[in-house]
C-alpha cells in the first residue's frame, strides 16, 4: 500500500526520487523518507512524517547529495505514523538503507532474537527488524565480493521471514548499487540509458523511462546503473520480459482539473469506450473478448460463474451478477475476494471464476486467483493495469484500458468494469438463448454509452447546487433494487471514502426490515430508481420515506417529471437498457460525493487512511 522508488545513475537522485514519491502520493501515507549515497559513500537519511511538503521542505533546508537513492512513502501498519517509523530504516551499523512494502509476521520473533545479539532499535516497525537482520548477515559474511555479499545477506534474511515484502536496499560499503526483491508486494525495474530504477508502480518513473520489468514473487534483482540481474531466491537466472510502459507520464497530471477524482469523472465517455473498442461484433450481434482463452465449447460449457473483487470492484462483480443472468441465464455470484480464500466454497469443473481488480495488485483478489488456480479452476482476470501480477499470473481475462486512476476512490474503473462485464454477459447471452436482433439492440446500447455520459456530466454545476444543500447531513442512505442496488452500494462508498460521513447503500426493499428507523428529517436518502421494471416499487419506498419527513434526492430518467413532485431534488440520467443503467447512474452519484467532500474541506484524491492499491492483508 505504500510507495517505493529506488534510483541508481548519473543524475541527482533526490529530485528524482521525490518526483517519484509525488507520484505515488495516491497510493495512500502517513510519513515519507529518503536516502542518498553521496561522493564520499555515506548514506544520508531524511523523513519526516505528514504530506511530502514536510520532506521537500526538511531536504531544501538540509539537503541529501547524491546519485544513488532509495525513497518510500508510508503507510503506517506495525507503529504509528511519526518520522522516527517512517522509512528508509538503518541496520545496526547504520550503513544499510532499507525500504520495504508488506508485512514481516514474524518480526516479533526477529525482533527477540537481534536484541539478544545487542541490536537496540528507534522504531517500532517490523521493516526496520528486517534492515537489520540484513545488515547482521551482511556483517558476518567472509564474502569478499562486497555486491555478492548483500545480495546474498538480502536473500538470506528473506528466507527466514514470513509475510510479504517488496524491498530495495542499499549499503554505504556498496557505491551506486541497488538490491531489490518482492514476494507478494509488487516491484517494477526501470531500464533507462545510464540510469536504472526500482518502484512500486510504474506511474513513478514513466517520466523517465517507457522500458519496465514486472518483477514475479521471489525473484530478486541487483542494478548499476548501467546493468541489472535479476535471478529467483535459489540464486538461478530468472525469466523476465521487458515491457514497454502503455501510457505517458502527461496522463498521470491533473492537467486543468482541480483533482484527480474529477478528471478521471470526465474521462469516462474515452474510458467506457475503450472498454469496449474494437470489441464489438455486429455481424454476430455479440461481443469479441479474445483474451479469455477460451474456446466457443468452453463457454458453452460453462455453468457457473464466480466473480471475485474488492471495494469498488465488488460492486462491479454485482452488476455483472445481475447482467450475466439477465442475458445468459447463466447462475453467477459474487465472492468478496478476502472472504474467498477463507472459505471452502464448493466450485465444480464447470464453473468460471474471473478476479476483478484496477490495479491488479490487490493482495486479498490475488490471493483468491491463487487460491482457485491451486484448487485446479481456471481463473481469468478482468484489470486496468498492463503487466500487473493478477494480468500475468491468471490464466487469461481482458484489459480495461482505461488508462491510469489516480484518485483513491475509484470511478472510471468502476464504469469500465461493468461496461466489460456486460460485454461478457451479451458474448456469453448469445451463445445460449439470447436473439440476433436481442444482441444487436445490446451493441446499439453500448455504443451509445459515451455520449449518453457526456450529457450526464453536463449536469455537473446542478448537481453540485444539490451537494451544497445537503452540506450539514450527518449521513445519508443510499437506495436502489436489481440492477442499481450494487449502484447504492458504490454511491454510499463514494460518500464516505471522500467525506468521512456515515453512508450506507441498501435494497430499497430493505427500508421497512429495520433501515427505516434512520430516517429522519437531517438524513437524505438517495433513491437510484431509472425507469424500469422495479420502478414503481421504488416510488412505493420513496413514499415511505416522505411520509417520515426525511429528504429524499432521486436517480432516474430523463422525461420523468413525476419525481420533481415527490422528492426534493432529481438528477437525471438518458434513458438506457435497464441492466446498463448502473453505468449511467453511478455518475451523477460520484459527482454529488465529490461536490460534497471538496464542500467540507476535504482531500478528494487522498483520503484519510485510504490507500489506491491494497497490497496488504
Amino acid at each position: 500500500m505504500c510507495g517505493i522508488i529506488g534510483y541508481v545513475g548519473k543524475e541527482s537522485a533526490a529530485p528524482i526520487l521525490l518526483d517519484g514519491l509525488r507520484r505515488l502520493e495516491y497510493r495512500g501515507y502517513d510519513s515519507s523518507g529518503i536516502a542518498v549515497m553521496n561522493g564520499s559513500n555515506d548514506i544520508h537519511v531524511r523523513k519526516k512524517s505528514g504530506r511530502l511538503d514536510r520532506l521537500r521542505e526538511l531536504i531544501k533546508q538540509n539537503p541529501a547529495e547524491g546519485n544513488c537513492g532509495v525513497s518510500h512513502t508510508r503507510w503506517a501498519t506495525h507503529g504509528e505514523p511519526t518520522d522516527e517509523n517512517a522509512h528508509p530504516h538503518s541496520d545496526q551499523s547504520g550503513k544499510l538503507a532499507l525500504v520495504h512494502n508488506g508485512v514481516i509476521e514474524n518480526y516479533q520473533i526477529l525482533k527477540e532474537q537481534l536484541e539478544q545479539k545487542g541490536h537496540v532499535f528507534s522504531s517500532q516497525t517490523d521493516s526496520e527488524v528486517l534492515a537489520h537482520l540484513i545488515g547482521l548477515h551482511y556483517d558476518e559474511s567472509s564474502e569478499t565480493d562486497l555486491k555478492k555479499r548483500l545480495t546474498d545477506a538480502v536473500r538470506d534474511s528473506l528466507a527466514q521471514v514470513s509475510g510479504t515484502y517488496g524491498i530495495v536496499a542499499m549499503h554505504e560499503e556498496i557505491p551506486n548499487f541497488l538490491v531489490g526483491a518482492r514476494l507478494g508486494s509488487p516491484l517494477v525495474v526501470g531500464l533507462g540509458h545510464d540510469e536504472n530504477f526500482l518502484a512500486s508502480d510504474v506511474g513513478a518513473i514513466v517520466s523517465h523511462t517507457s522500458n519496465a520489468i514486472y518483477l514475479n514473487d521471489r525473484d530478486l534483482v541487483y542494478m548499476t546503473d548501467g546493468d541489472f540481474r535479476i535471478e529467483t531466491m535459489d540464486g538461478d537466472l530468472a525469466d523476465y520480459e521487458v515491457s514497454t510502459v502503455d501510457f505517458t507520464a502527461d496522463e498521470v497530471e491533473k492537467g486543468d482539473y482541480p483533482h484527480y477524482m474529477l478528471k478521471e469523472i470526465y474521462e469516462q465517455p474515452t474510458s467506457i469506450q475503450n472498454a469496449f473498442r474494437g470489441r464489438l461484433l455486429d455481424d454476430e450481434g455479440s461481443a469479441l473478448l479474445g483474451g479469455l482463452g477460451l474456446s466457443p465449447k468452453d463457454l458453452r460449457d460453462i455453468d457457473r460463474i464466480v466473480l471475485c473483487g474488492c471495494g469498488t470492484a465488488s460492486h462491479a462483480a454485482m452488476v455483472g451478477e445481475y447482467m450475466i443472468e439477465h442475458l445468459a441465464r447463466i447462475p453467477t455470484e459474487v465472492e468478496i475476494a478476502s472472504e474467498f480464500r477463507y472459505r471452502n466454497p464448493p466450485v465444480d469443473k464447470n464453473t468460471l471464476v474471473f478476479v476483478i481488480s484496477q490495479s491488479g495488485e490487490t493482495i486479498d483478489t490475488l490471493a483468491a486467483m491463487r487460491e482457485g488456480q491451486r484448487k485446479g479452476h481456471r481463473v481469468l482476470g478482468i484489470v486496468n493495469a498492463v503487466g500487473s501480477t493478477i494480468a500475468r499470473e491468471s490464466d487469461g481475462g481482458s484489459y480495461l484500458y482505461s488508462g491510469p486512476e489516480i484518485g483513491v476512490a475509484a470511478t472510471k474503473s468502476f464504469t469500465s468494469q461493468t461496461t466489460l462485464l456486460a460485454l461478457l454477459a451479451l458474448l456469453l447471452g448469445r451463445m445460449r438463448h439470447l436473439s440476433f436482433q436481442e444482441g444487436k439492440r445490446m451493441l446499439a446500447e453500448i455504443r451509445a454509452l459515451p455520449g449518453k455520459v457526456e450529457q450526464i456530466l453536463e449536469q455537473t454545476d446542478k448537481i453540485k447546487e444539490i451537494a451544497l444543500k445537503y452540506i450539514d447531513a450527518p449521513g445519508m442512505l443510499f437506495l436502489g433494487r436489481q440492477f442499481n442496488y450494487p449502484t447504492a452500494l458504490e454511491g454510499a462508498l463514494k460518500m464516505k471514502e471522500i467525506s468521512y460521513i456515515f453512508a450506507n447503500g441498501h435494497p430499497s426493499a430493505e427500508l421497512k426490515h429495520g433501515i427505516i428507523a434512520l430516517v429522519s428529517e437531517t438524513l437524505p436518502s438517495v433513491f437510484v430508481m431509472p425507469t424500469d421494471s422495479v420502478y414503481e416499487k421504488n416510488v412505493s419506498n420513496l413514499e415511505e420515506v416522505r411520509a417520515r419527513k426525511g429528504p429524499v434526492i432521486a436517480v432516474t430518467t430523463e422525461g420523468n417529471t413525476e419525481l420533481e413532485k415527490i422528492a426534493d431534488d432529481v438528477m437525471y440520467i438518458p434513458e438506457v437498457d435497464e441492466c446498463l443503467s448502473p453505468i449511467l447512474a453511478s455518475i451523477p452519484l460520484q459527482l454529488l460525493s465529490y461536490h460534497f467532500a471538496v464542500a467540507r474541506g476535504c482531500d478528494v484524491d487522498k483520503p484519510r487512511n485510504l490507500a489506491k492499491s491494497v497490497t496488504v492483508e
